[in-house]
């Protein structure tokens, strides 16, 4: 029986390099009593590579037409397979027996953004996450203040997590071939938030408008949220740009702004 093609509307590029897949194994280190988890394991050559070091390896896969290839694996009666999409899927739903969850896969392109922050949700559940993304990707989530790919999702990721940019993949080791060259990253949660803040959907708000006139002083891209008094309440030029100002000093602001309110309300 011939393996199914790539579904485009899935976003699908199989990984296929064997050098690249063990290099991806030694990375992720597996060890039999973890609970490990694959998003999308397509036709399945990670997924090889994993079982012999695992007890029970869980595997999300959206293409009902892939799940017959991976109950032909070897060791798949050690596969749990859900047929799910992994944006509604209930990661909590694996964490039942205490044991904190690692997670890896080679995330969709069309889905990678949404689907880490649906993870994130779960960042007290999860132990590390290691992901094939677009280069793009992961060199914005690992982007240090100042430099041209820090935004938005830089400081929402490493709010919750410690990045890193592991290695580069190139097109060549998928079929079909993407267009752009891929890296292979890892998130470790913070076991407790280094800059908690005390609303997260308002620090997250804070950030998303920041970053949506990313182009403009903070004095201007906040305007309905902080005034020029707020930014220089907690040491922040409001003459600076969105880019240059780092996950502790958003959390601050955030901090303050809700601070703020609560007195505003008195």
């Amino acid at each position: 029986m011939p393996a199914p093609r790539a579904r485009k509307r899935f976003g699908q590029h199989f990984l296929h390099d064997p050098a690249i897949i063990g290099r991806i194994v030694r990375a992720i280190q597996p060890h039999a009593q973890q609970q490990l988890v694959e998003i999308g394991p397509g036709r399945g050559a990670l997924t090889a590579a994993l079982l012999p070091h695992c007890r029970h390896l869980t595997v999300i896969e959206l293409d009902r037409d892939l799940i017959p290839v991976l109950k032909r694996l070897a060791g798949a009666e050690r596969l749990v397979i859900h047929e799910a999409d992994a944006l509604q899927f209930d990661f909590a739903s694996l964490a039942t027996d205490g044991r904190s969850l690692r997670v890896t896969g080679n995330l969709p392109y069309n889905i990678s953004t949404p689907l880490l922050f649906h993870l994130l949700s779960y960042a007290d559940r999860i132990r590390d996450m290691h992901f094939m993304l677009q280069k793009e990707v992961v060199q914005r989530m690992a982007a240090a203040p100042g430099s041209s790919a820090y935004g938005r999702l830089s400081v929402m990721i490493q709010y919750r997590c410690q990045v890193s940019n592991l290695f580069q993949i190139g097109p060549g080791a998928f079929t079909p071939p993407p267009k752009v060259d891929s890296a292979f990253v890892r998130l470790i949660p913070h076991p407790s938030l280094p800059h908690p803040a005390s609303s997260e959907d308002h620090f997250a708000t804070l950030v998303k408008q920041a970053f949506a006139y990313r182009r403009k002083t903070l004095r201007n891209a906040l305007k309905g949220l902080a005034e020029a008094a707020d930014l220089n309440a907690v040491g922040i030029d409001p003459a600076q740009r969105p880019e240059t100002i780092d996950v502790a000093q958003y959390v601050a602001l955030s901090n303050h702004l809700c601070r703020t309110a609560v007195t505003r309300r008195r």
